[in-house]
């Protein structure tokens, strides 16, 4: 059964890695990358890492390509790239994927064939689960943790600053789109006065008594 759950696994995350950059519609795109990473989180679940295998489907097949769902609908995708192509791309890009495939491939197997007359690592219960990342984040790794953390805090601080930097200098946006077309903003128009105000002929002008 673990064997069968591999397999499908593996063809899963290939099949969905090879669709993200197959696939010419950005939002089918999204959506292989959402079955790769479902097929990674049944590859981890087989490595008794549950805990990563759940932050797998939470964080990142939910949240993150929820997200990228949203970023795709409110763009737009086109089937053309929004890049212009590098002279030579076409010619170049299969032979550094074959390249990097044959490295690959190569890294696996080397370390793979030695461990086949062996029965594997021995893994201790409780291995990768939640119980077992939370006393290493917060008894052995607990300091760079929360050095972590505060870099976190301080690049959204950075970025919230950074946005209303940019909002004050903007100005006003009628005078920023006057000065990009060239052209002083128009003045307010002004209504003409009581004697400028067209009248028809026969008709007495009314007195300021009477407007009052």
């Amino acid at each position: 059964m673990e064997e069968l759950l591999f397999f499908v696994s593996a063809l899963g995350a290939l099949g969905g890695a090879i669709g993200v950059i197959a696939m010419r519609n950005p939002f089918y795109s999204v959506l292989a990358l959402i079955v790769h990473l479902f097929s990674l989180a049944a590859l981890f679940l087989l490595l008794t890492s549950a805990f990563v295998a759940a932050a797998q489907v939470v964080v990142y097949a939910g949240a993150v390509m929820v997200l990228y769902v949203f970023v795709v609908a409110y763009v737009g995708g086109g089937g053309e790239s929004a890049w212009e192509p590098i002279p030579g791309q076409r010619l170049l890009a299969p032979l550094l994927g074959v390249a990097l495939f044959i490295e690959l491939a190569v890294a696996v197997l080397a370390s793979s064939l030695l461990a086949l007359g062996t029965d594997g690592p021995d893994v201790p219960a409780g291995f990768g689960d939640p119980a077992a990342i939370g006393r290493l984040l917060l008894e052995k790794f607990l300091l760079p943790f929360e050095a972590s953390s505060i870099l976190l805090l301080l690049a959204a601080i950075g970025a919230i600053v950074l946005a209303s930097r940019l909002r004050e200098g903007a100005g006003d946006p009628s005078e920023r789109f006057a000065e990009e077309e060239g052209s002083s903003p128009k003045a307010p128009a002004v209504p003409p006065s009581f004697d400028e105000v067209p009248r028809e002929e026969g008709v007495p002008a009314p007195s300021p008594g009477e407007l009052a």
